[in-house]
């Protein structure tokens, strides 16, 4: 009886032995999944973090190629219903730097504070009226074609011969948006229209593209820096 009962007390430890290692394995795990909601959790804010970063600063950048745009509606000549302006090479790097979606914010924000009544526009003209008049095409052009200079951008490896492609047909856009309001608000022929608004600006325009290649290929390293 009694080598019964001291087998029984051996059995009654090992078991008690067994279920402390099973508890304390249970404990481990749970720290061990504790730690890794821990980290997961962690990876998830830096990466909230850092989209909120890019966020801001494309936000910045956005704003600063609209007030650049803006600056380039002042350095006009004025040749006409529509004057020559420089404004159109901002449009070009807002494109290429910004992309198609940060490109498109920063056009609009231009357009919409020029509408509100803020004197932005061609040779410091200002409000909805100037939208509704004879360079308004132009101005409602710049939103369609940054958002394809910034598709064929992105699409393309930002690479300058696309680059010379998108900002071309960045500009057929612009000018079949210019010319068909201008046409429809003047009530001139096409031939007269391509004369008025567009054939003057041709040159303007190739100097401006050649101009854009080399400031974007400068830039976009400081635009793409984290």
């Amino acid at each position: 009886m009694g080598i019964v009962f001291i087998l029984d007390q051996l059995s009654e430890d090992r078991g008690q032995k067994s279920e402390d290692r099973g508890q304390r394995s249970e404990v481990g795990g749970r720290r061990s999944e504790d730690r890794r909601q821990r980290t997961d959790g962690g990876g998830r804010m830096m990466d909230e973090g850092g989209q909120n970063s890019t966020q801001l600063r494309m936000t910045v950048y956005a704003s600063l190629m609209a007030a650049l745009i803006a600056a380039g509606s002042y350095l006009a000549i004025p040749i006409g219903p529509v004057p020559i302006v420089l404004q159109n090479l901002f449009i070009f790097l807002s494109g290429l730097l910004l992309g198609r979606r940060w490109g498109v914010v920063s056009v609009t924000v231009y357009i919409l504070v020029g509408a509100c009544g803020l004197p932005i526009f061609s040779i410091g003209r200002g409000g909805i009226g100037h939208i509704l008049g004879p360079t308004g095409g132009y101005l409602i052009g710049y939103i369609p074609a940054v958002y394809l200079i910034g598709i064929i951008s992105e699409k393309t490896g930002q690479r300058s011969v696309y680059d010379v492609i998108a900002m071309i047909c960045g500009s057929i856009i612009i000018y079949a948006c210019g010319i068909t309001w201008l046409k429809i608000l003047t009530g001139m022929t096409f031939s007269k229209t391509l004369v008025v608004g567009m054939y003057p600006f041709l040159p303007g325009d190739a100097l401006k593209i050649a101009a854009a290649v080399p400031i974007a290929k400068a830039i976009r390293p400081v635009i793409r820096a984290r």
